[in-house]
């Protein structure tokens, strides 16, 4: 065996000892087949180098077979070993890709793929949590299925122009469920690109906000309220202080118009009503131009139905309205001058009306923070405040408007105690006894016995005592409820002038203030009584009564019981010689003790007197005596 063949010989046994090795340790069964051909080779070789004599030349091809069959084992061993490495990798990725696929199938958020041409290609089962539908019903299908319609189509075209350039959209969106309902959604959609950059494909995620959206939406709903509550509540107690500082009517209406024209309100104004056509008018306004507020009313004016101002005037209630936003008539008037809401607002106290506060907000929820009765409770409380103002006016104004009323006996239960006993009735003085209206009258052409008998049987007068009794007649005082006329005057706060009353009828003169508004007057009387009728209205002065003139007024320190006593006792003929009442009778009269009475009356002579002889010692002081 010469030297070529023994190399090849031993180059295929390497080989086959090399290939049972990697066999052993790679269990490949290629290496087995390797092995056995190597073998088979090595052993052919080897042989022929026994048997057949040749020459070193002819082994070479053997050899270079041999080296090739070497190196075939360990490429092959490099390959496997490869090959090994790439299983091992595939495996990781193939875990992550099931772990991730794991993941997705159990998010918590809805997560799907479309096409780049927006077909959905897989949904993960949390879709249909947050839509409603399930994965199979949404793959092949587009996302426009959830569209809701709550965004315009700009807002998909900057969506979809932001993702096909590559760019990830994350932003919240308005979806519609498969039920119908409305659901907010934070979304984030990504590209998916290849190597070159195109789009191959977008990943969306949607997680379902709605409790967390309502719940926000409710916050933010609540410190609207508060805030327009402390708005409000600011407002309602600047119109109570400016009430307190007001003298003045024209001040009071300016006051609160004034501060309901500023946020949340627009602008207000104080209606007013014609005495001849009942027709609106304006007393005052704040916050809008005397053209704007005047086509308003006259809208109100023009209306058909009742208006809230109307509704407000006649039930005597606050009336909330909001503005129709397809109306025409008043509601178009108001929408251009922007308002989107109304609250009307009877300025009243003790059932008299002194107007109608309107108060205009562009906002349509700007009345939402208050509730109607502490708007009719303000409307009180302004009431109360141009009552009083008007009583103090008519008590130090000398320029007054006398209206006179003819009042029948329907309308009156002194009236109908004349037209019943045919007799004539005259006022001589209003006072309030225990917060009751006390009314003395004159009663001519009727007995004291023929009066207190039909009071028996009479409604509405409480009691009827006679103070005085007379060849012609009576001096009675009535206690009657809120029908009568004269207290009705005298809660508006109006002076009485004087009450005739005739069988079938009266005639009623009152003094208002130049700047009182009959027509409010009229309204308060013809509250339950439709047969008064206002048949003069003159202009004058006041002037000062000569008695007031010789006998000046009475102390200021006498208090209203002590007044009552004293005009009672000089009525009942008390002071009268021989005297015509006793003291129990003028108590009687009063519903007090004796001891009260008198009490009541020295102390009211006293002043009288301390008042009367203190102010002519004053007088009289450094005079010369005669």
């Amino acid at each position: 065996m010469n030297g070529v063949l023994a190399l090849s010989v031993l180059i295929r046994l390497v080989g086959v000892g090399y290939s049972v090795l990697l066999l052993s340790r790679s269990r490949d069964r290629r290496f087995l087949f390797l092995t056995a051909m190597l073998a088979l080779m090595a052993t052919r070789q080897l042989w022929t180098g026994l048997t057949v004599t040749s020459t070193g030349l002819s082994e070479v091809p053997g050899l270079v077979v041999s080296v090739l069959a070497l190196l075939t084992v360990y490429y092959l061993s490099q390959f496997i070993d490869e090959e090994a490495r790439i299983k091992s990798s595939l495996r990781d990725v193939n875990e992550q890709l099931r772990s991730f696929r794991k993941a997705v199938e159990h998010a918590g958020h809805a997560i799907f793929l479309t096409d780049p041409d927006g077909t959905i290609t897989y949904a993960n089962p949390a879709i249909e949590q947050v839509t409603g539908y399930e994965p199979d019903e949404v793959i092949g299908a587009n996302p426009r299925l959830w569209k809701s319609g709550e965004h315009d189509e700009a807002f998909y075209e900057r969506m979809w122009g932001e993702i096909t350039s590559g760019n990830v959209w994350d932003g919240e969106i308005i979806n519609e469920r498969k039920s119908g309902d409305r659901c907010w959604v934070d979304m984030t959609i990504a590209p998916i690109t290849d190597d070159q950059g195109e789009v191959e494909r977008f990943v969306a995620v949607d997680t379902d906000v709605t409790e967390r959206k309502e719940r926000q939406l409710r916050i933010e709903e609540q410190n609207e309220q508060l805030t327009l509550l402390n708005n409000t509540n600011e407002i309602l107690r600047d119109v109570n202080q400016r009430l307190v500082e007001a003298t003045t009517r024209e001040e009071i209406e300016a006051a609160v118009c004034e501060c309901f024209a500023r946020p949340p309100f627009s602008f207000a104004w104080l209606s007013s009503v014609n005495l001849v056509n009942g027709s609106l008018g304006v007393r005052t306004q704040a916050g809008v131009s005397s053209a704007e507020i005047e086509s308003v009313v006259e809208a109100f004016n023009d209306a058909d139905g009742m208006t809230p101002v109307d509704r407000a005037s006649h039930d005597s209630t606050a009336i909330l309205a909001a503005v129709d936003e397809t109306a025409d008539g008043w509601h178009e008037r108001c929408r251009q001058c922007g308002t989107n809401a109304v609250a009307a607002i009877p300025l009243t106290h003790r059932g008299v009306t002194y107007g109608t506060l309107v108060v205009h907000a562009a906002d349509r929820d700007a009345f939402a923070a208050i509730e109607g009765e502490v708007l009719a409770e303000l409307g009180e409380t302004i009431g109360y405040a141009l009552n009083a103002v008007q009583s103090k006016r008519a008590l130090v104004t000398d320029d007054v408007t006398e209206l006179e009323f003819r009042v029948t006996e329907t309308d009156d239960p002194l009236v109908r105690l004349a037209a019943a006993l045919d007799c004539e009735l005259e006022l001589k003085r209003i006072t309030t006894d225990a917060g009751e209206q006390v009314e003395y009258f004159s009663v001519t052409g009727a007995s004291a016995a023929d009066v207190t008998a039909y009071v028996e049987t009479a409604e509405h007068v409480t009691t009827a005592q006679v103070i005085r009794d007379h060849d012609d007649g009576c001096i009675v005082r009535f206690v009657v409820d809120e029908t009568a006329v004269v207290s009705a005057v005298a809660e508006y706060g109006t002076a009485v002038r004087s009450f005739s009353v005739t069988p079938g009828e009266g005639r009623l003169c009152v003094d208002l203030p130049s700047d009182g508004e009959p027509r409010t007057l009229l309204d308060a009387l013809r509250d339950g009584r439709p047969g008064i009728e206002l048949v003069a209205r003159r202009e004058r002065e006041q002037p000062q009564t000569a008695s007031d003139d010789e006998a000046g007024p009475l102390p200021d320190g006498l208090t209203d019981r002590q007044q009552e006593a004293l005009r009672t006792a000089h009525d009942a003929g008390f002071f009268a010689w021989p005297r015509e009442s006793s003291g129990d009778d003028v108590a009687e009269m009063m519903d007090i003790s004796q001891s009260t009475f008198l009490q009541h009356l020295r102390t009211a002579e006293r002043k009288v007197f301390d008042g009367l002889f203190e102010t002519n010692d004053a007088t009289t002081v450094g005079e010369p005596t005669v």
